[in-house]
C-alpha cells in the first residue's frame, strides 16, 4: 500500500464530464481512418472546420496541378497559370460555373466529370457530419462543485445537488453513483476497484429544477466507517452518471461528474435555495447552489 500513496491522483472523469483525456495508453495504437467518423465527431468546431477547409484547398490544389498536366484545356485562362487552374477547379466543384472558363479538351471535360462527382459527394459527406455533430444531444446538467457526508434522520449520508440548466424537463430521469478506490490484494497485486453506491432516490420521472441525491452510509455502504485520511490514503473518487430523455428532442442524454477525497466535505450541510414569497411564488436561488455551512 506504500507503494502507491504518494502518487498523484488522477481524476477518472474531467471537469467537463468527460473522460479524462491526460491518462497516457501505452502499448495502444490509434485507430485512424478506421474510426474516422468517430474522430470528426469528437473535433472541437474549430478543429473540425480547419480541417475541411484544409482539404478543400488541398483538393483543388490537387485538380489545378491536373488541370495544368492536360496543357492549354481551359478556356480563357492563361496557359500555365497555376491560379487560374486552381479557381477553375473552385469553379467546378462547387459547380458554380460562371462561364468565362470552360474545359476546352475531351482531357479537361473527363477531369470535369471526376471533379464535379467528388465535389458532389464531398458537400453530402461534410453536410452530414456538420448535422450530425450539430444535432447530437447534448444535458446541461449542474452538479454541485462539492459534495457533503452530514447527519440525515440520523444517519451519515453522503449529499450532493445537480440541477437541471434548460428551461424544460429530463424524463424519466435516473442517476447512478459508483465509488473507484485503490486496493492492494491478499496476493500483493494493485487494483482500482468499483463499488456501487446505493440512492434513496435513483431516478425520477421528472426532473426540471434541483435534484438532491443521498446515499445513506450504513452498514452495507463501501464508505461505512471511513474517515477522511482513509479517503486520501485509497486516493476515492465517486463517479457520478446521469440519463434521461430530453423532451424537446426526445433522445436520450447523458451526464457525469466526479467527487475526490478533497472534494467531499464533512460535517457541512447544503444552503437551502428554495424559498417562497408572501404572494406564493417559489423561488430557486442558483448563486447560492454550491453554498454549504457547518451543522
Amino acid at each position: 500500500m506504500k507503494k502507491h500513496s504518494h502518487r498523484q491522483q488522477m481524476r477518472l472523469v474531467g471537469k467537463n464530464g468527460q473522460f479524462n483525456l491526460n491518462i497516457v495508453r501505452l502499448g495502444s495504437s490509434p485507430l485512424g481512418f478506421s474510426d474516422l467518423y468517430h474522430w470528426l465527431q469528437t473535433l472541437s468546431w474549430s478543429g473540425f472546420f480547419g480541417r475541411i477547409a484544409l482539404l478543400y484547398v488541398l483538393s483543388n490544389a490537387l485538380f489545378a496541378l491536373v488541370y495544368l498536366a492536360g496543357g492549354d484545356c481551359i478556356a480563357n485562362a492563361q496557359p500555365g497559370d497555376f491560379k487560374d487552374a486552381f479557381f477553375f477547379s473552385v469553379q467546378t466543384m462547387a459547380t458554380i460555373g460562371y462561364g468565362a472558363m470552360y474545359p476546352r479538351t475531351s482531357y479537361a471535360n473527363i477531369v470535369v466529370a471526376i471533379e464535379a462527382l467528388f465535389g458532389l459527394l464531398g458537400v453530402a459527406m461534410v453536410t452530414g457530419l456538420a448535422f450530425a455533430r450539430f444535432s447530437r444531444p447534448t444535458a446541461k446538467v449542474l452538479f454541485s462543485r462539492i459534495a457533503v457526508i452530514t447527519t440525515q434522520d440520523g444517519v451519515p449520508t453522503l449529499i450532493y445537488r445537480t440541477a437541471n440548466q434548460r428551461y424544460n424537463q429530463i424524463l424519466e430521469a435516473q442517476q447512478r453513483l459508483t465509488l473507484v478506490r485503490d486496493e492492494v490484494t491478499a496476493e500483493g497485486q494493485f487494483m482500482r476497484r468499483f463499488y456501487d453506491l446505493n440512492l434513496v432516490r435513483s431516478q425520477t420521472p421528472i426532473f426540471a429544477l434541483t435534484w438532491t441525491v443521498m446515499h445513506v452510509i450504513d452498514e452495507s455502504s463501501p464508505l461505512y466507517g471511513m474517515t477522511i485520511e482513509d479517503l486520501v490514503k485509497h486516493q476515492v473518487e465517486i463517479v457520478v452518471t446521469m440519463t434521461g430523455i430530453d423532451e424537446t428532442v426526445s433522445q436520450t442524454i447523458h451526464a457525469r461528474h466526479s467527487y475526490l477525497a478533497g472534494e467531499i466535505l464533512w460535517n457541512m450541510r447544503f444552503v437551502d435555495i428554495l424559498s417562497k414569497s408572501p404572494d406564493g411564488k417559489r423561488f430557486v436561488d442558483y448563486t447560492r447552489f454550491h453554498d454549504v455551512i457547518p451543522l
